[in-house]
């Protein structure tokens, strides 16, 4: 599986992003998706997660309520939007795949797939 993410750049603190991730090579709906963040210097974080289907979704604590995680399997992509921005939200987003069960925990060594990264900077 392939995955394309796109839709990054620089906004201002408060402001709202959605980032988009496309995948080809495999059956999309197999594959349970999330999105993680690196911002210079620290580690790879999870930001949040959905399940196959699309039903359920999960958050880091310092997005729930701002981000919003969604997908269209008919388009195979997944969203994150992003609103109410701040700065510590400054990062490179990764879309990523697993092929686990939503309620499953999701972390760098369960991920089969990896985009390659989009740049997000908010300015204050």
């Amino acid at each position: 599986v392939q995955l394309q993410a796109s839709g990054g750049g620089l906004v201002q603190a408060g402001g709202s992003l959605r980032l988009s991730c496309a995948a080809s090579g495999g059956t999309f709906s197999w594959y349970r998706m999330g999105w993680f963040r690196q911002a210079p210097g620290k580690e790879r974080e999870l930001v949040g997660r959905i399940s196959r289907s699309g039903g359920s979704t999960s958050y880091a604590d310092s997005v729930r309520a701002r981000f919003a995680i969604s997908r269209d399997n008919a388009k195979n992509t997944v969203y994150l939007q992003m609103n109410s921005q701040k700065p510590e939200d400054t990062a490179v987003y990764y879309c990523a795949a697993d092929s686990l069960g939503f309620a499953q925990g999701m972390g760098l060594m369960t991920i089969e797939y990896w985009g390659q990264g989009t740049q997000v900077t908010v300015s204050r």
